[in-house]
Parts: C-alpha cells; sequence; structure tokens
C-alpha cells in the first residue's frame, strides 16, 4: 500500500537537509515534519502530523524527489511483496513524473532508520565485547602472575633456619644485614679454599686463609645483624675478598670445591641431627628435675611435719564427708606439692558450694611428710582434704597389679638405668620421653583402681596435677554419661591423637579390636562413674590388656594408651569447654579459648613450675600461688 506524504511547504529546503543530516548521524530520533494524506475506511480523505516514532519499522524512507514547491516521498514496506495493483500504481506514476532513465539517474541509495540503529548497536555491542576481552585478558594475566609467585613459593625453601630466616622483621630491609652475611659467607668460601690449600700442600696460602678465617671470627664475635658489627667490620670484609681472590686464582676448580662443599653440607647436617638429640635429652632432663626450690618446699615442710610431732598422730578422726556420695569429690594422684595446692586452690576458689568439695590426695612415701604438713597449714577453708600414702593400701602389690609385676621385671630395670640399652640417646628422639621416670610411679597407674580407693563412692572427678581449675565443676555431677564409665573431652582433630597414634596397629591383636581411627580423649579431668565401673569390671579389662603388653608391643609405655584400651567404646564425649590441652608444650593455642575454658592443662615438658614453660601461659598457674607464703618465701619461690 502507497502513502503520499507532503512534507509542509513553510520548510525550507536547507532546514530539510539538516534535520535529515541530524536525524542520520545522531542515535536519538528526532522528529520530522511529515503531513500524511490518507483516505479512511469510508473513503473520506485526511491528513495528521506524522511523527518518526509512528512509522513502521519495516518502511523504507527514499530519497526525495523534487517537485514544485513540495516533496514527494514515498514509504513502501521493503519486507513484503508487492502486489500487482501496486506495481501498476508505481509505474503508472513513474510513466507520468519521468522516464525511466530519468528514475535511475536521481534514485540514491535508500536509508533505513532501523537499519541504522542496528549498526549503532552492534558497534555498541562491538566495544562491550572488546573491552570484556581486554578485561579477561588482564585476569588471566594476573592468574598467571599469581601461578608463577605460587609455584616460587614452593621452590622457596621457607624454614630458613639460624640467623637468616626469611620471617624476622630485619628481613624486612634485603640489605639490613647484608656485611653480616657477606662475612660468614666469606669464612665458609675460606674454610673451603683452606682445605683444599692443605689437601695440595700450599702451606702459604693455608695459613693465610686460617689467619683470615680467625681475624674475621673475631670482628663478628657474637653480633647478630650489622648494627652489632665493630666498625672496622667492613674493612675486614673487604681484605678477606682480597685474599680469596687470590686463593681462587690458585685453587678454584669447579668439580674440587663442589665435592668439598657438598662434604661440608653433610658435615653440618650430621652435626645438627646430633644437636637435635642433645637438646631433646636435656629438653627430657630439665623436665624431670625437680627444681631446687621445690626440692627446698619439700624438705622444709617434712621437717617442719616431724619437728612438731604430727608422725605421731597414728590416725585422724573420722569425717563422714570423706565418704558422702552426695557431695563432690575429687581425686588427685601427685608427689608434687605445689602443683597440688594450685589445683585444690583454683578449684575452690571458683566453687559455688565450696563445703561440698571433697579433695582425696595420694602422694608416695618419700612426699606424704611434705603434703600433709602443707594442707595442715594452708588447707582452704570450706572444703575437706585427705591426703593418704600410696604405701598404706596393702592391696596394691605385683600378685594384684600387673603394672607393678611389670616394673619389677629385670627388662624394665635394664630399659631405664643400663646406658647400654638400645634405647639410649643414640636411639633417637622419640624414645626419650618413654625413659621419664614418672612411667615408674604406681601413681601414675592408680587412676585405674578408682573403686578400690574409693569403695564407697558412686562418682568421682580426676584431676591432674599439672591443671588450673578456672570455673566451677559441680555441674560436671550431673551430666549424663548414657551409661558409659568415663566422661572425658575428646583430642582428635581431622586425623590427630587418633588411636593409631598410640597404639601399635601393626600387631594383629589391635588390628582385631580396635579402630585406628577411633577418637583419642584426654586423661587430666575425667568424670567416672564407679557405680558402672564396677559393674563392667573396668579394672580387669585394664589387668588383662596390661598383661598382653608385658612386652611392650602393643603400645609403649604410659597410662593413655592402656587408658583408650580400656575405655574403649565406654567414653562419653564432654564439651571441650571443659578442658583446654596443651599448655605443656603448644606455644600457639587461641587465647580465647583459654580464657574460657574450665580446666587448662599444661601437659607436655613445659611445666608452669619450671623454667622451661611458656612464659605467655605462667601467668595462668602463677597466680594461685601466694607470695606471701612462709615455706614459699623460705625457698624463694614467688610468682
Amino acid at each position: 500500500m502507497l502513502h503520499e506524504l507532503t512534507i509542509c511547504p513553510n520548510v525550507d529546503k536547507q532546514g530539510r537537509e539538516a534535520s535529515s543530516a541530524a536525524y542520520m548521524s545522531n542515535d536519538n530520533e528526532k522528529d520530522l515534519d511529515i503531513i500524511a494524506t490518507y483516505s479512511d475506511v469510508s473513503g473520506t480523505i485526511r491528513t495528521c502530523r506524522v511523527k518518526t516514532k509512528d512509522l513502521s519499522a519495516s518502511w523504507v524512507l527514499e530519497n526525495p524527489i523534487n517537485v514544485d514547491k513540495v516533496q514527494v516521498l514515498k514509504l513502501k514496506d521493503t519486507y513484503q511483496t508487492s502486489t500487482p495493483f501496486q506495481e501498476n500504481v508505481e509505474q503508472s506514476t513513474d510513466d507520468q513524473q519521468f522516464q525511466e532513465g530519468e528514475i535511475l539517474s536521481h534514485r540514491q541509495t535508500y536509508w533505513s532508520p532501523v537499519k541504522f540503529k542496528r549498526q549503532i548497536l552492534r558497534q555498541k555491542r562491538r566495544d562491550l565485547r572488546t573491552a570484556e576481552l581486554v578485561r579477561q585478558d588482564k585476569e588471566v594475566d594476573k592468574e598467571m602472575q599469581a601461578t608463577e609467585a605460587i609455584e616460587s613459593l614452593k621452590n622457596m625453601d621457607t624454614v630458613v633456619k639460624g640467623k637468616y630466616s626469611i620471617w624476622r622483621k630485619d628481613f624486612e630491609n634485603p640489605n639490613a644485614d647484608s656485611t653480616l652475611k657477606l662475612m660468614r659467607d666469606q669464612i665458609i668460601m675460606a674454610e673451603v679454599y683452606a682445605n683444599i690449600a692443605l689437601s695440595k700442600k700450599q702451606t702459604v696460602l693455608y695459613n693465610s686463609l686460617l689467619k683470615q678465617i680467625m681475624e674475621s671470627l673475631n670482628v663478628i664475635g657474637e653480633a647478630n645483624s650489622d648494627a652489632d658489627l665493630h666498625p672496622s667490620s667492613l674493612d675486614r670484609a673487604k681484605e678477606m675478598g682480597h685474599a680469596l681472590s687470590v686463593a681462587k686464582d690458585e685453587l678454584y676448580y669447579c668439580c674440587t670445591v663442589e665435592r668439598k662443599l657438598r662434604a661440608m653440607l653433610l658435615t653440618t647436617e650430621d652435626n645438627l641431627e646430633s644437636q637435635k638429640k642433645r637438646s631433646a635429652f636435656l629438653i627430657q632432663l630439665a623436665a624431670k628435675t625437680v627444681p631446687k626450690p621445690l626440692h627446698c618446699l619439700s624438705l622444709q615442710l617434712s621437717a617442719d611435719y616431724y619437728f612438731h610431732g604430727y608422725y605421731q598422730t597414728k590416725q585422724e578422726p573420722y569425717n563422714e564427708k570423706l565418704e558422702d556420695p552426695s557431695l563432690y569429690h575429687y581425686a588427685i594422684f601427685s608427689d608434687n606439692v605445689l602443683a597440688t595446692s594450685v589445683v585444690v586452690n583454683s578449684t575452690v576458689l571458683h566453687a559455688n558450694e565450696p563445703e561440698k568439695n571433697v579433695f582425696h590426695i595420694v602422694t608416695d612415701k618419700l612426699n606424704f611428710a611434705a603434703m600433709k604438713m602443707w594442707f595442715l597449714v594452708n588447707s582452704p577453708e570450706n572444703a575437706t582434704i585427705q591426703v593418704d600414702n600410696i604405701d598404706d593400701f596393702k592391696w596394691m602389690n605385683s600378685s594384684y597389679c600387673s603394672v607393678l609385676r611389670q616394673l619389677e621385671s629385670v627388662r624394665i630395670k635394664d630399659y631405664y638405668f643400663k646406658a647400654n640399652h638400645p634405647s639410649t640417646l643414640s636411639d633417637g628422639v622419640d624414645h626419650l620421653k618413654y625413659r621419664n621416670p614418672k612411667y615408674l610411679s604406681i601413681l601414675n597407674h592408680l587412676r585405674f583402681y578408682l573403686p578400690e580407693v574409693h569403695p564407697k563412692l558412686d562418682k568421682i572427678l580426676f584431676l591432674d596435677d599439672d591443671i588450673v581449675v578456672q570455673k566451677d565443676l559441680t555441674p560436671l555431677w550431673d551430666v549424663d554419661l548414657k551409661g558409659m564409665v568415663n566422661g572425658a573431652v575428646e583430642t582428635c582433630k581431622e586425623s590427630f591423637h587418633r588411636f593409631d597414634k598410640y597404639l601399635n596397629f601393626s600387631n594383629p591383636i589391635i588390628i582385631e579390636n580396635f579402630d585406628p581411627n577411633a577418637c583419642g580423649w584426654a586423661f587430666g579431668m575425667n568424670i567416672f562413674d564407679l557405680k558402672e565401673w564396677r559393674k563392667r569390671n573396668i579394672t580387669a579389662i585394664y589387668h588383662h590388656w596390661q598383661d598382653l603388653n608385658d612386652d611392650r608391643t602393643l603400645w609403649k609405655l604410659g597410662t593413655l594408651p592402656p587408658g583408650l584400651i580400656t575405655f574403649y567404646n565406654l567414653t562419653h564425649p564432654l564439651d571441650r569447654k571443659w578442658h583446654v590441652l596443651g599448655l605443656g608444650y603448644d606455644p600457639a593455642l587461641n587465647r580465647t579459648e583459654i580464657e574460657n575454658a574450665a580446666v587448662i592443662h599444661y601437659n607436655g615438658n613445659y611445666k608452669p613450675w619450671l623454667d622451661l614453660a611458656v612464659s605467655k601461659y605462667q601467668s595462668y598457674w602463677s597466680k594461685y600461688v601466694s607470695s606471701d607464703n612462709y615455706y614459699l618465701q623460705r625457698c624463694n619461690i614467688s610468682e
């Protein structure tokens, strides 16, 4: 269908061309001043103003044909096939206005607003796509750089030992200790050339290098950074550099130097391994040695106990609280007076009802007088304290106790007391800890005989002497153990502290009876149901496995492995907040967890009463040691 559009005569030619050009060059649509003449359904001729938005998206605006005073524009549907009637109308109109050749010469390429907009949109899409590709390319470059950095770090030995650790603050400045490092490297190379010179019998050069080494060592002294070096150190480094240059000219041969450096490296590694073993031995020695102040404390207390005649009191008056099952009973087995006092003091201080707390302390014959005297003069208010001597337990003998029978064997005596035994210092670090005398103490194994020690009690809370109580523990007596015997905090995190860490799963007896992935738990704060213990005859289970381990092939020495075995599938896990471990070996524990815990445990070698203690954890323990105590002042024991 053909429509004639008459452009208003009042718009001049320049205005129309400018308007048309502006429209074609601008993406924003601008209205054309067009008046359309058409016939409606009834045949009446009507006119209306047409704007660009009213035109069909499929129409094409052809170039105008010049006529007098007006321009006639033709709009035709480019997407529909012309009908014969339309073709006739177009042909007749063309014949009347122009010749066929004139029409071809005057017609120009047609222009469509829709196509123009599509071109603009395509261009925008291209620009966006280009920007996206550029961005992706930059991200790929960054990822490649990050990957290269990670690979570089993997190849880097970040565990740089000694004075050149990359994690120390001085390393933030690459040149912080450049002179010191240079001088030490020079000494190493001087030693290499000195050995080569000696092998080649160049005595003069050998003596010269030795002299240079000694002078450099004297200048370095005990310096740990450039700031500690003598002002003449740089001149000394220059002199050494000159001597090395002379030695290199005469002695340098790549293969020889390489072999010498490799030999020095192997020697250094052997020395390092030897020092590690020596360090482990000394740590074990320091851990098991009673410090002089504690030894003094025990002697002073024992002397006063006998001096004041307390030993003459054969039997103390009966106290009904000691066997009252409605009270809160604690078992502490220790030969350390000061450590035991901290456990008692911290427990009573945080108890909501201290008068209901009953402490059953068992110690050995050597420390009985000291322990007894301490609590005679330093007993906390309201709480009840009983101190027993393990030698008074007549049932505790080798015919009943498997571990006592084993400790009396020749094999165990050789293991502990013969210097030429295979498991000595040369046997490795792992075996050293098992040579600690605490494994010989029956106090360490008394925890497996709680029903015999306390025959009238139904429940008891076992506490190690290296713990500190920070909250009221009485709610533990209300914990439902769900038919289990032992309530304890589990210690397994991911693959750590599971059964395979403590038991020998290469032994078929262990493989058949236990799961290597079973979760371990902690001795040190355990709530025991003694009624259930007696019902299940737990002590007999302990004896059974202890007898099977007579040759120590199921586990090494200690009480945790037999405890894991004895209470296997009989332990109820407690909330971790009840018991936080590791203060005796791990300096990186979370402070918040420590402070929120009901009990903190200094398990490990770094006990809080030793000089080995981790200093930042020591205050949790020392605040329960009274600095104005008479005996502590006499032995110079303070916070």
